[in-house]
């Protein structure tokens, strides 16, 4: 600003001698500085002292009208008025200082209220309340809501005329208010009918936030459609869903139904169907499949409801479906039935078809070379953890050295001993994964052993292949439902067929599972294994779907006195398990499963009822439920019977508070913190769960300070924190190659030389880790990290509920629990398509994705990109863009299998 002194000086000279005493008593304090809070009495002359010209001729101005009010002249009223809003209106200002007519109306501001009180009703009356309540915004500090007190006392309708800051201190005061007459029960309709003038005030000046923020404040969110255009609902629609991890109950799932059918009104169909997937309606799902007539469009929604493994049943009987061939391919995307061709077409492009070896993975000659033999002694155990590595490693690719090798047939397999026979033959299926047709004929051979551990192996080989995809002729329910499997003498072959059922079904819901697979768990004659596994499966199979009869038999099972001392057995864990995935996701759906296990007196009630909660809320964010699972973990439990329980109910408490924050970043970190704290404070119990707590927080996505924690927990001295911290790393680091990661591994091996568990455990994390040969992810986070994969979680936390007492699971016999992992293994790949699903090679920017919500213009949504030519690989928290507009894609996200379109409007070379 210039400096204004000397106007002043001559303005205060041409003033005459009376204001010049007083202006010198107040001009300076003791300290003989200028003082510019002096008495209330001359604030008036310190004005006077520092106005300009111009402003003093405004303040003049702006006294007079206010005189001209006070008046008994009512014909000078109008205009006086429309005076002063004109001068309101056009007034600027820097963006932090008041106004200057705001500032010299507002010592009138008691004058003009008591006006208000005197005059008569009519249009001078509501004008004055319209001046009012601007400037009662200069009064905010004061606890007053008088902007809000006199627009609602103003008719006007013409609000957008005073500005954007106005209206944004007029929807900040109605949500105040509204607040106070909620709590006292009083009438809200005249603050409803004035926010939703506002809201359009908000859409046009690309205030799309505090729109949505207001109808949220009222609770009117449903009306939001009938205020946006075409110019709007994106970004409305953007912040709408953004904002779902930060509300409770319904009003997450409120927001989604307003951003679908936001989103299916303009037609955008693929993020009508994110959300209607995330919302897990079938009904919603169909209708949105059925909505469009476009064939290459029904393909990409087939593939995204394929990647999330819901089953549609189509009716195929309409003619305007399209061609038999456009038909067939949209069953193939929703069947995931090509996805081992477009895998292996990324491993063609890459370079990486080639098998890779065991000791390609441990680099034996980089550890030390006193312990280097030591690590690799031809062992049972140290073959089976062979035959894990090499499945991780080769998964899905079809060819490896060890297993499908021509020269080497069978040779493996009986290095390995008992239960490791099952788990080395059913490493097939994850080498054969998503390939159906041609992995049977690998593994028909091993279905006719006489050895009951290879039959069985085979029978779950079979399962893993079959997961994620279906065929019509449904061999696994043929091979693996059938009586002489599911009642065959040995306990193995019934496990593992079962256990195939479970992960080739996962989130199939398919009824005639239930005949099959609910006998074998209500049976009392049945071990507890076999039962747990049945219920298990049911789970996997009717995830998320809260199916009654299910659940009904289940709680009984865990009230019935029969059954009370099976319940004790170390397999009962996987039937509350079951339980627990059947409210996958259904959020308080759960509540009454949980009042009835209140209820009941058996041990296993309790950890039963935090595992079904905990799966109800997964990725939520609640902040609430990991405050009460907090509260759990600090519970200390005496010496007594039911110990063991009260144990089982806290680990599960530590696994649910990252279960539940897993899907949000914030919360995320927070909880981080809070597994420190359990680490220094907690029971031996719960120290063993937080390093399995750090690994499904961020599966697949190595952060350096959580495995530097891990790390420092895999030399702890209670060897249970230090082989489930060993895991952890593995699974941070899955499908990722992290160098770090790989080198804190084998300096592990080197480490864990004479402990046989340790060591196996290194080895499972080292083929974790270069699993797929670094192409595949398990975060079950997909579509831009949208959508959280209810079948990939479960896989992950199967395991990590085996993982609790891992020497009592993987490390002992029951390693072949590991496989449940096949469910959240997929490619972290983008393959773009042409509308008849050949690959199409288009170039695109990879970088590291941005939040761009509720930020102004059109920013950048990703940094730091590179271009590549497609199919590519996407790291986590990375997001792909195409480089031209040459083609249009049809997925709003460029991730997995993309169907592009060429775009009419392209000319080539511009």
């Amino acid at each position: 600003m210039a400096p204004k002194n000397d106007a002043s000086k001559v303005t205060d000279k041409g003033k005459g001698k009376a204001t010049d005493g007083k202006a010198d008593e107040t001009k300076k304090g003791k300290d003989g500085q200028p003082q510019q809070n002096g008495k209330k009495a001359d604030d008036k002359v310190d004005d006077t002292e520092e106005l300009s010209e111009e402003d003093q001729q405004l303040k003049s101005e702006l006294d007079m009208l206010v005189e001209r009010l006070t008046e008994s002249d009512a014909s000078l009223y109008k205009s006086s008025l429309e005076a002063m809003k004109t001068s309101i209106k056009t007034s600027t200002s820097s963006m932090t200082a008041v106004p200057k007519p705001l500032k010299f109306l507002r010592p009138h501001y008691e004058t003009l209220t008591k006006l208000y009180e005197d005059w008569p009703e009519g249009g001078d009356k509501a004008s004055l309340a319209d001046v009012l309540s601007v400037i009662g915004m200069t009064f905010s500090d004061e606890d007053r809501q008088d902007t809000l007190k006199y627009r609602l006392l103003s008719p006007s309708q013409d609000i957008g005329s005073w500005g954007h800051e106005y209206t944004r201190h007029l929807a900040l005061e109605i949500g105040e208010v509204y607040g106070k007459r909620v709590a006292a029960d009083e009438a809200i309709q005249d603050l409803v009918d004035l926010a939703l003038l506002i809201v359009p005030l908000f859409l046009k000046s690309n205030a799309e936030a505090d729109a949505v923020d207001l109808m949220s404040e009222l609770e009117i969110i449903e009306k939001l459609p009938t205020f946006v255009d075409e110019n709007t609902y994106s970004r409305v629609c953007l912040y709408l869903v953004s904002m779902v991890n930060l509300l409770t109950f319904p009003e997450n799932e409120l927001f989604l139904h307003v951003a679908h059918d936001i989103y299916r009104t303009y037609g955008q169909y693929t993020q009508a169907m994110v959300i209607a997937i995330r919302l897990n309606k079938y009904e919603l799902i169909l209708r949105d499949f059925e909505a469009t007539e476009d064939p290459a469009l029904k393909k990409q929604l087939a593939f995204m409801i394929g990647r999330q493994k819901i089953v549609l049943h189509l009716k195929r009987d309409s003619e305007s479906e399209g061609s038999e061939k456009d038909m067939e391919e949209i069953e193939e995307a929703l069947s995931n039935i090509k996805l081992s061709e477009y895998f292996k077409t990324l491993g063609k492009e890459l370079n990486i078809l080639e098998p890779k070896t065991t000791e390609d993975i441990y680099k034996s000659h980089l550890e030390s070379s006193r312990v280097a033999g030591m690590t690799n002694l031809d062992s049972a155990r140290h073959n089976l953890a062979a035959g894990f590595v090499n499945a991780f490693v080769n998964a899905g690719f079809g060819n490896d050295k060890m297993m499908l090798s021509d020269d080497d047939k069978d040779t493996w397999v009986w290095k390995t001993k008992d239960e490791g026979m099952l788990s080395t033959v059913a490493s097939l299926g994850t080498l054969l994964m998503w390939d159906v047709e041609n992995g049977l004929d690998k593994i028909d051979r091993y279905t006719y052993a006489l050895e009951p551990q290879i039959l069985a192996g085979a029978m779950l080989a079979i399962g893993i292949m079959n997961s994620g995809t279906r065929i019509d002729s449904d061999p696994a329910l043929a091979l693996l439902g059938d009586t002489e499997k599911l009642e065959h003498k040995n306990p193995l072959v019934r496990t593992a067929s079962i256990m195939g059922l479970g992960l080739s079904y996962a989130g199939s819901q398919r009824d005639e599972l239930v005949d099959l697979l609910l006998p074998i768990v209500t049976n009392p004659s049945y071990d507890m294994q076999v039962s747990a596994m049945a219920a298990l499966s049911l789970g996997f199979i009717f995830i998320g779907s809260a199916n009654p009869d299910i659940s009904e038999a289940f709680v009984t099972l865990l009230m019935d006195e029969e059954h009370k001392a099976k319940l004790s057995d170390k397999w009962a864990r996987f039937l509350s398990l079951g339980l627990g995935l059947l409210f996958f996701g259904c959020q308080e759906e759960v509540d009454v499963v949980l009042e009835t296990l209140k209820a009941a007196d058996h041990p296993m009630a309790r950890p039963t009822y935090v595992l079904a909660e905990i799966c109800a809320w997964a990725g939520t964010g609640a902040v609430l439920k990991i405050q009460d699972l907090l509260h759990i973990c600090n519970e200390h439990f005496e010496e007594s019977d039911e110990k063991k329980a009260d144990e089982m109910e806290q680990v599960y408490s530590v696994l649910g508070i990252a279960l539940v924050a897993m899907g949000e970043d914030v919360g995320q970190e927070m909880v981080l913190r809070h597994f420190g704290h359990l680490m220094h404070y907690g029971e031996a119990n719960i120290r063993r769960a937080v390093p399995l707590a750090l690994g499904l927080i961020s599966p697949s996505n190595p952060q350096m300070k959580v495995y530097d924690t891990l790390s420092r927990y895999s030399h702890d001295n209670d060897n249970d924190v230090a082989i489930n911290a060993i895991f952890a790393m593995g699974l941070l680091g899955a499908g990722t190659n992290n160098a770090r990661l790989a080198q804190l591994l084998r300096q592990l091996a080197g480490y864990y030389h004479r402990d046989q568990e340790s060591l196996f455990m290194v080895r499972i994390a080292q083929g974790l880790l270069h699993m797929g040969k670094g192409t595949m992810t398990l975060n079950p986070f997909h579509t831009d990290r949208q959508i959280l994969s209810r079948v990939s979680t479960a896989g992950l936390l199967a395991v990590l509920v085996a993982m609790i007492d891992a020497k009592q699971f993987i490390t002992s016999t029951s390693h072949y629990l590991l496989y449940f992992l096949v469910t959240a293994m997929h490619p972290r790949f983008l393959v773009t398509l042409d509308e008849n699903l050949k690959p199409l090679t288009v170039n695109v920017r990879v970088g590291q994705a941005v939040d761009v919500v509720g930020q102004a213009g059109r920013p950048k949504t990703i940094t730091g990109w590179q271009t590549q030519s497609t199919p590519v690989l996407l790291a986590y928290g990375e997001r792909a863009e195409l480089e031209d507009e040459e083609y249009i894609s049809l997925s709003s996200t460029l991730e997995g299998l993309v169907i592009l379109r060429k775009n009419p409007d392209w000319e080539d070379g511009k």
